[in-house]
């Protein structure tokens, strides 16, 4: 072996590629090679993720091994299941805001910046208690913020998600201070995505609804 081929070797020699005949020859040259000693010291980061990835790979997967058939029909399938769910989400945008601009101020759907938000108000003529409720889509669920004016305290309530399906769903607790009506804002979150809610209520500690807000 040539003296420029030795250095040139440095990297199949850190990686391990070498046969072990030109890897001998190559631990000679080491020996009185200053340069390439160096050199095979920075390739040692290197060398230590490979032999990582190479421990985390299971030894029945080829390096160059495919995705099959399968995979890839999963692959489309998700894909395919999160484009009908925007295409639906703005479908839902879209009657909201048409449901927005026929009934006046109680519904409104705000977009912006990739994200949805749906915002809700409502005043219970018997009760007398005014809520309104800003629900933003996350990936776990919904993260909902709830502004609350009740004269009527103290007492004891809770902000209840109501599903299409009938389940419920505690989104905040909190107490009403004694008779005072200034508004009192909450957040907290719940598992359901807006467009999973049917209505809000705004429940007393015997069960008494306040006052219920619609979803989406």
């Amino acid at each position: 072996m040539r003296s420029l081929e030795r250095h040139r070797d440095v990297a199949a020699y850190a990686l391990g590629v070498l046969n072990e005949a030109d890897a001998f020859r190559f631990e000679d040259h080491l020996m009185e090679c200053p340069m390439c000693t160096a050199r095979v010291t920075e390739f040692g980061p290197v060398s230590r993720q490979l032999m990582l990835y190479r421990r985390a790979t299971p030894r029945a997967v080829h390096p160059l091994a495919g995705p099959g058939p399968r995979l890839l029909d999963r692959l489309l399938a998700e894909v395919a299941v999160r484009r009908r769910a925007g295409r639906r989400r703005m479908l839902y945008a879209v009657a909201a805001s048409v449901v927005f601009a026929v009934a006046g101020p109680a519904l409104a759907v705000l977009a912006g910046g990739g994200e949805q938000k749906v915002r809700v108000e409502a005043t219970d003529p018997r009760s007398g208690v005014w809520a309104r409720v800003t629900a933003e889509d996350e990936m776990w669920g919904s993260e909902v913020e709830l502004t609350v004016k009740d004269a009527a305290g103290p007492r004891p309530c809770r902000l209840v998600a109501v599903s299409r399906d009938g389940t419920e769903e505690t989104v905040t607790n909190w107490t009403t201070p004694r008779h005072d009506a200034r508004p009192n804002t909450l957040r907290g979150g719940a598992a359901l995505h807006p467009d999973e809610i049917l209505r809000y209520e705004v429940r007393a500690a015997d069960g008494e609804t306040l006052v219920t807000l619609p979803g989406r």
